[in-house]
């Protein structure tokens, strides 16, 4: 398995962040091998007893919009993949198990890890209002090729520094897959359930 870490920001998981680092932790790989940086604008009492319990590193940014606090966290480690949460619902720990071995490839750039695609009907409404996009749970990115894309624009907060992030993913020549954490393998995503993209540009091959 390559180098990995894991970006998490209380912000954004709110009261779900313990279940996010439980599901981490419970992957069954070494803590030491997995570290995992919990990126936060206050120093709490309650964020310290949860890095403690799940041997997390908090990154304290006071008033800093999310992009610049994932910027941060990226900044850190200097791990070769990093897996960043996106929204509050964590995932299952024999996720993590199976997707490892996944990352020990050169052919893909990111991968959108998900439970399950939406349905067809939503599928065509969100290409047809730009405006409404689904977050995957998760994205794995390989570091160079989020330096090469600028990072998350430090500028922005919320889902707007998410969306703006998968939006220029989608425009690069990203070599992206989806992983369906319901059937636990890889498939090559033939039209991004997460954006209103056409199916062509989903999964785009260098040049």
């Amino acid at each position: 398995m390559g180098s990995v870490c894991f970006i998490v920001d209380a912000m954004v998981t709110g009261e779900m962040l313990p279940r996010h680092l439980k599901s981490i932790r419970e992957s069954g790989v070494a803590d030491h091998l997995l570290p995992i940086l919990v990126t936060a604008t206050q120093a709490q009492a309650r964020l310290s007893a949860i890095e403690q319990r799940y041997h997390a590193h908090s990154l304290i940014t006071p008033s800093r919009p999310l992009g610049a606090r994932l910027n941060k966290a990226a900044f850190t480690s200097q791990a070769e993949w990093l897996i960043i949460a996106l929204q509050k619902k964590p995932l299952p720990a024999e996720l993590w198990c199976a997707l490892y071995s996944q990352l020990n490839t050169y052919t893909l750039d990111a991968l959108i890890i998900g439970l399950t695609r939406p349905s067809l009907s939503e599928r065509i409404l969100r290409r047809l209002l730009a405006s409404a996009l689904l977050l995957p749970p998760y994205i794995a990115v390989r570091r160079a090729w989020l330096e090469r894309l600028g990072g998350f624009d430090p500028e922005l907060d919320d889902n707007s520094a998410i969306d703006d992030f998968l939006q220029r993913l989608h425009a690069c020549p990203t070599r992206l897959k989806t992983y369906n954490g319901n059937l636990l393998r890889l498939t090559k995503e033939p039209g991004n359930p997460f954006l209103p993209n056409p199916p062509d540009t989903a999964f785009t091959p260098r040049l």
